[in-house]
C-alpha cells in the first residue's frame, strides 16, 4: 500500500521533520519541504493487522529535538483498505491542542469503536476532535453540499466516534464540489449547538483509489466547561477506625465513599514515596524521598494483607491499633516499627504463595528495573547502618551486574531482600485498588510530584550523573521564609537528563499514571531554574539560580556600581553586632570573630561557613545558643554578591539584599545603581533565558501521560512562567492571600484564570482559621475590604465567616477548587477543631518539622455527619461545579 504523508511545517537548518510509525520495528520517514513550508513523503508499507499510531518529530544530528502533543493518537486507518490503494494523510503539527485538560484521564475515559472506513473510488475521509462534549451529546457534519445537507440540521451527518474524543466520517469524495464549505455540530436530544466561528473550506483533489484524510480539526461550541471541588490532604493524616495510627491506602477507598456523599470528585494527596532514611521523626517529611518508585510502608492497610496465623500476635497487633489511633497525632516512629513488624511476619506466612502468582510476576517483571535497587538498597542501609552508600564497606559504587548478583534467587540476601519486593507488590496492588474504586464512585486521586530526592536515595547511588551532588536545593526567601529555604536536596543535571530524552523523568510520569489522573508539579519553577544554595549553607540566601546569567565586574559598571572583591564577603560592624547579639556582642567578638581594625570584623576560618557554625553548635538546644547561631548565620549572610559556582570572576547580586546591612553602607549613588542592577537582575534579565530552559523540558513531560497537569507556581515568578503555562495549559495555583499581582493585597477569586487550581491554603501554609489570627491588621483589611463588611474583624473568624469564603472560592471560574479538609470542616463550629495551630500540617521555615497532622474526627464520623456533608453538596451544586 502506497502511504503520503503531508505537512506544513518550516523547519529550521539542520532539522528533518520526521514521520514515525510506531510498530515492532519502527518506520522512519523523513518529509521534503518544497521551500515553503509544505513538506511531504511517501512509501510502499506492507499491510498492518492492526492500525498503527503514528506522529511527528524534528530531529536535529540524529536527535528527537521536538516531538507534536501525542493525544489523541494518530492512526493508520489503513486494514480495510485494498493494497493497491494510496493514503493521503493531510495533517496539521499539533502543539498543544485546545482544551487540552479535557483530553486528560481527569475528564476523558478511553473510548471509540475501531474505524470501520467506508472505500470509495475516491475517499474523502474527516476527523474532528471535540473533547469539549458532553456524555449525550454526539458530533455530526453539515454544510453547503446536498450531500452534506445543505445546512439543514435534519440532514446533518452523524459522525463516528473512533478514539479518545476523536470523531471520524468518511464521504465519496466523486460526489462532493472541488471546495467543500461544512461546519460541524453537537447534538443532543435537547438541543443542537453549531461549531463557533467561520465555515470550514476544504479545497479537494482526490485521486482514483485514493484515500485523502484531513484530521485536525478542533471545533469549538458554546458548552460550559467543566468545573470540579475536591479535597485535600495527606494519607498520613487519613483517620479511620481500622487505621493504625495514621493513614493508609486502604483509608484512601472510606475517603472516597465521603467525597463523593458530598460532591467532590478530587482527592488530592501528599507524596507517598519512602522516605526512610533515619527511622526517626525526621523521615516524616514526605518530600525527602529515597526512591521515586517505591512507596512508603506506613501506607499498607495491613488488614488488606490478612491476619496472622499466631492468634496471640494477632491480638496483640490488634490492641496497638487500638492504642495508635487513639493518638491526636501521628507518631511516626511508632506506627512505621509496628507496621513493619506486622508485615514482616505476614511475609514469612505468604511469600512463597505470593511470588508464585501470575500477577506478582508480572508486577516483578514490569518494575524490576527499580525494584531491584531499591530492594538492595534498603538492605544495604540495614547492613551497614547508614542511608549514605558513599560510607559503605561494598558496593558505594553502583554496579548492575553486582546488584543483579546481590538479589538473586541464589543470594544469601535473598531472603532479606525479597521482603522489599513483597512489600512494594502489596502496596502497588492496594493503591491500584482504591484509585480504581475511587473512580468508581466518580473520584479521581490526585498526585504528587516532589521537585527533588534525597542526596541518600536509590537515584542518586545509581544514577549519580543525572544530579549535581555537590549543590543543594533550595527556594529564595518569601513571605513564609525570610531566609530562603534550604530542602538539602541536590539539583538535577539537566545537560545530562537531556541527552536520553528526559527519560528520567518521562517512566517517573509514566508510572504514576498508573494510579492517578491528575497530578501536582512540586516547585514547577524547577524546569525553569532551581535555586541553587553551596553545601556549606544552612539558609537559602547565599544561593544563586541555576542555570542563571551571572555578572562580571565590567557590567556591573555599566549600571554604575563600583564592583569590589569585599562585597563578597560578610560586611560585621560594631553597629550590626550589638543589633544582634546585644550583650552577648563581646563574646561574639572573642569566640568566633577576627579584629580587621576600625570597628570592623571577619570570620575566624574555624566559623567561616554556616555549616561550620552549625557543627560547632551540635547538641545545644538552649536558647541563647539558637540566638548566637541564627545571629552568625546573618552575619556570614551579609554580603551584596555570591561568586558564580562554575565560573571564576562572574558574580550574582545575593538575594534579598536590598534589606541588608551590607546594602545600607553603601552611599546613596551606590543604593540606587545596585537597586537598578539587583531588578534588572532578578525580574528582567533571565526571562527568554528561563523560558528557553522550562520548553526544552516541560513539553515532552506533560505530554508524555494523559493526567491531568497542575502546578505549584508561588513564590518569586518570573514572567515567562505564566506564559509557558499557557502554551501547555498546566494548571495554575491560585491562593488569595498569595496573589499573583504585586498590585494586589489578596486575589479576586471571581477573576482567577480558568486554567487553574484555586485554594484556600496549601500545606505549607496556616489554615484559614490560622491565618485569621496571624496579623490583625491584615484580617481587618480582608475583612473589610475582600469581605466588604463593615466594622471590626472579629478575633476568631466564625463558621459563617468560613462559608462565605469558600462559597466565593467555589464561585470561581477556576477549573478545579481543591480545598483542604481543615478548610472545609471551618464551615461547622461543632466538627472543627478546636486547637487551630494543631490544625497546621508544615511549616516550611522550620526544616527539622514533625509532619504528624491527622484529621480529628474519622471517616466514619465524617460520614455521619449528614448535616456537613449536605451543605457541602449544596455549595458545590449552587457553585455549578460537577
Amino acid at each position: 500500500m502506497q502511504i503520503k504523508f503531508s505537512l506544513n511545517y518550516f523547519t529550521a537548518p539542520h532539522e528533518e521533520l520526521k514521520a514515525v510509525i510506531k510498530t515492532k520495528e519502527p518506520i522512519s520517514l523523513t518529509l521534503k519541504s518544497d521551500g515553503c513550508g509544505n513538506c511531504s513523503a511517501s512509501a510502499q508499507i506492507p499491510a498492518f493487522t492492526e492500525e498503527p499510531v503514528y506522529y511527528y518529530a524534528v530531529y536535529e544530528n540524529g536527535l528527537e529535538k521536538r516531538r507534536e502533543y501525542p493525544f489523541p493518537p494518530r492512526k493508520i486507518n489503513s486494514s480495510a483498505l485494498p493494497q493497491d490503494y494510496t493514503l493521503n494523510l493531510k495533517d496539521a503539527w499539533r502543539d498543544t491542542p485546545p482544551f487540552c485538560p479535557l483530553y486528560s484521564s481527569a475528564f476523558s475515559k478511553e473510548s471509540g469503536a475501531a474505524a470501520k472506513t467506508a472505500v470509495y473510488d475516491k475517499t474523502l475521509i474527516l476527523k474532528a476532535y471535540a473533547p469539549q462534549l458532553k456524555e449525550n451529546q454526539t458530533l455530526k457534519l453539515c454544510g453547503a453540499d446536498k450531500n452534506l445537507g445543505e445546512w439543514h440540521i435534519s440532514r446533518a451527518l452523524p459522525m463516528m466516534k473512533t478514539a479518545l474524543n476523536e470523531w471520524t466520517i468518511a464521504l465519496n469524495a466523486a460526489e462532493l464540489p472541488r471546495t467543500l464549505e461544512f461546519k460541524f455540530i453537537a447534538a443532543s436530544e435537547e438541543n443542537i449547538l453549531w461549531q463557533q466561528g467561520r465555515n470550514n473550506l476544504l479545497n479537494l483533489d482526490v485521486k482514483h483509489k485514493e484515500v485523502l484524510v484531513k484530521s485536525d480539526f478542533y471545533p469549538s461550541f458554546e458548552i460550559p466547561s467543566p468545573r470540579a471541588a475536591g479535597i485535600v490532604l495527606p494519607v498520613f493524616s487519613l483517620k479511620s477506625e481500622s487505621s493504625f495510627g495514621a493513614g493508609d491506602f486502604g483509608d484512601l477507598k472510606k475517603l472516597a465513599d465521603w467525597a463523593a456523599a458530598c460532591g467532590h470528585k478530587i482527592i488530592q494527596i501528599l507524596p507517598i514515596n519512602d522516605t526512610t532514611i533515619t527511622g526517626t521523626c525526621t523521615d516524616s517529611y514526605p518530600y525527602n524521598s529515597i526512591s521515586i518508585y517505591a512507596f512508603h510502608p506506613m501506607y499498607m492497610d495491613l488488614k488488606a494483607l490478612g491476619p496472622l496465623s499466631d492468634k496471640g500476635k494477632e491480638d496483640w497487633f490488634a490492641q496497638e491499633q487500638k492504642r495508635l489511633n487513639a493518638l491526636k497525632e501521628v507518631n511516626y516512629e511508632e506506627v512505621n516499627l509496628l507496621k513493619r513488624a506486622y508485615i514482616k511476619m505476614a511475609f514469612e506466612e505468604q511469600h512463597r504463595n505470593v511470588f508464585n502468582t501470575e500477577e506478582y510476576q508480572k508486577f516483578f517483571e514490569a518494575n524490576k528495573s527499580w525494584l531491584r535497587p531499591y530492594a538492595a538498597f534498603r538492605y544495604l542501609r540495614n547492613k551497614f547502618n547508614t542511608p549514605d552508600f558513599r560510607k559503605w564497606p561494598q558496593y558505594k559504587v553502583y554496579d548492575k551486574a553486582e546488584i543483579a548478583e546481590l538479589t538473586s534467587p541464589k543470594s544469601k540476601a535473598y531472603r532479606e531482600i525479597s521482603l522489599y519486593y513483597y512489600t512494594q507488590y502489596n502496596l502497588h496492588r492496594q493503591l491500584l485498588d482504591a484509585a480504581s474504586y475511587a473512580r468508581s464512585k466518580g473520584v479521581i486521586i490526585k498526585g504528587d510530584i516532589p521537585i527533588g530526592i534525597s542526596r541518600d536515595s536509590v537515584e542518586a547511588w545509581t544514577e549519580p550523573h543525572y544530579f549535581n551532588l555537590d549543590s543543594q536545593a533550595g527556594a529564595p526567601p518569601d513571605d513564609f521564609s525570610v531566609n530562603g529555604q534550604n530542602w538539602g536536596f541536590p539539583t538535577y543535571n539537566w545537560e545530562a537528563m537531556a541527552k536520553d530524552g528526559y527519560s528520567w523523568w518521562k517512566k517517573r510520569f509514566k508510572k504514576m499514571a498508573e494510579y492517578f489522573d491528575a497530578y501536582r508539579i512540586d516547585h514547577v519553577l524547577g524546569f525553569f531554574r532551581i535555586w541553587e544554595i553551596p553545601l556549606n549553607s544552612v539558609h537559602g540566601l547565599l544561593g544563586q539560580f541555576s542555570p542563571a546569567l551571572p555578572m562580571d565586574a565590567r557590567e556591573t559598571a555599566r549600571f554604575g556600581f563600583n564592583f569590589r572583591q569585599e562585597y563578597l564577603k560578610p560586611r560585621i560592624d560594631e553597629a550590626l553586632l550589638k543589633e544582634l547579639f546585644g550583650d552577648k556582642a563581646p563574646y561574639v567578638k572573642e569566640k568566633f570573630l577576627t579584629s580587621l581594625g576600625e570597628g570592623f570584623y571577619a570570620m575566624r576560618t574555624e566559623f567561616d561557613t554556616q555549616r561550620k557554625v552549625e557543627a560547632s553548635f551540635a547538641g545545644r538546644k538552649d536558647k541563647d545558643s539558637l540566638v548566637l547561631k541564627e545571629g552568625l548565620y546573618s552575619l556570614i549572610s551579609n554580603v551584596l554578591f555570591v561568586s558564580d559556582k562554575n565560573n571564576a570572576g562572574l558574580y550574582h547580586p545575593r538575594i534579598s539584599a536590598l534589606s541588608s546591612d551590607a546594602f545600607k553602607a553603601l552611599d546613596e549613588g551606590q543604593k540606587r545603581a545596585y537597586t537598578n542592577l539587583y531588578n534588572h537582575y532578578f525580574y528582567h534579565r533571565h526571562n527568554e533565558f528561563w523560558k528557553r530552559q522550562a520548553m526544552a523540558k516541560l513539553p515532552a513531560l506533560v505530554s508524555s501521560t494523559r493526567m491531568l497537569a497542575c502546578a505549584e507556581d508561588l513564590g518569586m515568578i518570573p514572567a515567562c512562567v505564566p506564559e509557558v503555562m499557557d502554551a501547555l495549559q498546566i494548571l495554575s495555583l491560585e491562593v488569595q492571600r498569595m496573589p499573583k499581582s504585586p498590585l494586589q493585597r489578596f486575589g479576586d477569586t471571581s477573576k482567577y484564570p480558568y486554567l487553574s487550581v484555586c485554594t484556600i491554603s496549601t500545606h505549607d501554609m496556616s489554615t484559614l482559621r490560622g491565618w485569621w489570627l496571624e496579623d490583625a491588621k491584615q484580617t481587618q483589611a480582608f475583612y473589610n475590604d475582600t469581605l466588604c463588611k463593615k466594622g471590626s474583624a472579629p478575633k476568631e473568624v466564625s463558621a459563617e465567616i468560613c462559608e462565605e469564603v469558600i462559597k466565593r472560592h467555589l464561585a470561581s471560574p477556576s477549573m478545579l477548587c481543591i480545598l483542604s479538609y481543615q478548610d472545609w470542616l471551618s464551615m461547622d463550629k461543632n466538627l472543627r477543631s478546636a486547637d487551630i495551630e494543631g490544625e497546621r500540617i508544615n511549616i516550611p521555615a522550620n526544616p527539622k518539622h514533625y509532619w504528624r497532622y491527622r484529621m480529628n474526627h474519622s471517616i466514619e464520623e465524617l460520614s455521619a455527619s449528614r448535616e456537613l456533608n449536605g451543605k457541602i453538596k449544596a455549595i458545590i451544586a449552587e457553585s455549578g461545579r460537577l
